[in-house]
């Protein structure tokens, strides 16, 4: 699962007219990436969320068939995002029964995706990375394969994780961050990690933003 339905307000004034996730960084927009990375990764479904401006995803998408896969779309709704939680709880009849890989459709990075998988005794396992400048505090501690919520040094989550449904059970589809859900299963050992230290970047920002473009565009770094 992708999640491209956040209205991307950090982003304005380019969110304004274009979702984030069809901007484009070295001259292929953000979603694409994703899409190429997960089509070379033997991925095959896809679910996108979407609520603002969603109908020009699924017009940019189409049903996957670019990439060898086959897309399916949770809508949202214009300016009814369910927020994280909210989405996947949402989109978890598309989903299937088994454990399923959900990634922020405005992050960049070369993280192979096909070596993702769930702990059998987990419900789930989040891909953690060094703490960037804008975010120097760190979200959780990762000590023997487990994320915890207090200790430290402290990781950032990148945005990626696979879960199974079952951390979801008795969710409803409204709007709701995924942390608290994370965090509940945590003393339980139910919430497990790895700390990836190669390319990663959160697109949050303007300045973040034409960071990437910039660097796509001169070659200067994996075009993932």
């Amino acid at each position: 699962m992708i999640l491209a339905a956040g209205r991307g307000e950090r982003m304005r004034p380019l969110t304004d007219q274009t979702p984030k996730p069809l901007l484009r960084a070295g001259g292929k927009p953000l979603i694409f990436r994703h899409l190429d990375k997960l089509a070379r990764a033997g991925f095959r479904q896809v679910v996108v969320n979407h609520a603002h401006l969603g109908e020009q995803i699924e017009r940019a998408l189409g049903t996957g068939e670019h990439w060898g896969l086959r897309i399916h779309y949770s809508a949202e709704g214009q300016g009814r995002a369910l927020e994280t939680g909210g989405g996947i709880c949402k989109a978890l009849p598309l989903l299937g029964d088994g454990p399923f890989l959900v990634i922020n459709g405005d992050v960049f990075t070369d993280l192979d995706y096909a070596g993702l998988q769930l702990p059998a005794h987990s419900l789930g396992h989040l891909v953690l990375v060094d703490n960037p400048d804008h975010h120097p505090g760190g979200d959780f501690v990762l000590k023997q394969g487990r994320v915890l919520e207090r200790g430290q040094p402290k990781l950032t989550f990148s945005g990626i994780g696979v879960y199974h449904p079952r951390l979801f059970q008795g969710c409803e589809a409204i709007p709701f961050p995924l942390a608290p859900l994370l965090r509940r299963h945590m003393p339980e050992g139910r919430i497990s990690g790895e700390h990836f230290e190669g390319y990663w970047l959160d697109v949050g920002t303007p300045e973040r933003y034409q960071l990437l473009d910039r660097m796509l565009s001169n070659g200067t770094g994996n075009q993932s």
